[in-house]
């Protein structure tokens, strides 16, 4: 039997013509745009690892010291790098501010890259922009108006991190508080005071920084002598002071430079103030100030030198 023949199978076959129709009316739907969307997909995915690998790479560079010239305000300014070394402070914040960075840079780089294939997707499927483009402004808006302190805070802790202002371990005055370090992050420090109370700052509520640990500081005493008292004898005693304390094998890693008396600073009805310098290395000026004024209350004891009493005072 000749089955070409019989009308209900010839009917059931998809006809050539309407078959090259349909393909032609959806071939757009069915293939073209499909491979728009994945080809989309891959270059986003693509671009968006390539841009993460860059980034991790010029963060463990930043972190094991080798900073790109691209990150170069990523450099310490604290001297005596090998003193802050040893004590691992250097590492710690340079490994949090390389890491605290990176994140930040990936984010933003996420954001863009899926942002502008979301753009992409929208176009392979014809759909204006326009309406689009304006209501992101208005909910832009909106958003920054509502949380202008948070983008503040990020910003001031973005540049704060790029001009290495501060970081963990340096002790630091922003008039709210005064402390050591412990954390630095793009929207909060955080500072220990001496009396072990934790402090969480803003960073846009930060106007100024005084950081007692950059690069070098500086002990000033200033040693009262009671009037009528040997200042001669009062400045070689204060001068032999600093010269033993530089000569202690003890205490002078932690000097710069030889202590220096710089004289009288002050004249009083009652004393006569005597200025004695000291330039040490960062986070050690409290310490050297201690054994300083231990030993040249030694000296001046041992030179007769007192605080005399006003005269109304004696017996």
């Amino acid at each position: 039997m000749d089955v070409s023949a019989n009308p209900l199978t010839a009917a059931a076959r998809p006809q050539p013509a309407a078959l090259r129709g349909f393909w032609q009316e959806h071939a757009g739907l069915l293939i073209t745009k499909p491979l728009q969307l994945l080809t989309i997909l891959l270059i986003a995915l693509l671009v968006r690892m390539l841009a993460h690998r860059w980034i991790n790479r010029l963060s463990r560079a930043s972190a094991a010291g080798r900073v790109p010239a691209i990150l170069s305000p990523l450099t310490e300014r604290a001297g005596g790098l090998q003193f802050w070394e040893s004590s691992g402070l250097v590492s710690e914040r340079r490994k949090q501010r390389a890491d605290t960075i990176a994140s930040v840079l990936r984010s933003a780089v996420s954001f863009l890259i899926f942002i502008t294939a979301f753009l992409l997707v929208l176009q392979v499927f014809g759909i204006s922009l326009a309406p689009f483009v304006a209501g992101t402004s208005l909910v832009g808006v909106a958003v920054g108006f509502g949380a202008q302190n948070i983008v503040k805070d990020f910003l001031s802790g973005m540049f704060m991190m790029l001009e290495d202002q501060y970081g963990v371990g340096d002790v630091i005055d922003v008039k709210e508080a005064t402390g050591t370090v412990e954390a630095v992050g793009l929207r909060t420090t955080r500072l220990r005071d001496v009396e072990g109370v934790a402090w969480y700052v803003r960073n846009g509520e930060i106007v100024r920084v005084g950081n007692m640990s950059q690069q070098y500081a500086q002990v000033v005493l200033d040693v009262p002598v009671g009037i009528g008292q040997d200042v001669p004898a009062a400045l070689a005693a204060i001068s032999r002071a600093g010269a033993e304390l530089y000569a202690d094998q003890q205490w002078l890693p932690c000097l710069l430079a030889e202590p220096e008396v710089l004289g009288i600073e002050q004249l009083g009805r009652t004393e006569t103030v005597l200025r004695l310098v000291a330039r040490v290395k960062p986070l050690e000026q409290w310490r050297v100030a201690r054994e300083l004024r231990a030993r040249i209350r030694s000296h001046l004891d041992g030179a007769g030198v007192g605080h005399a009493l006003p005269a109304e005072d004696r017996a």
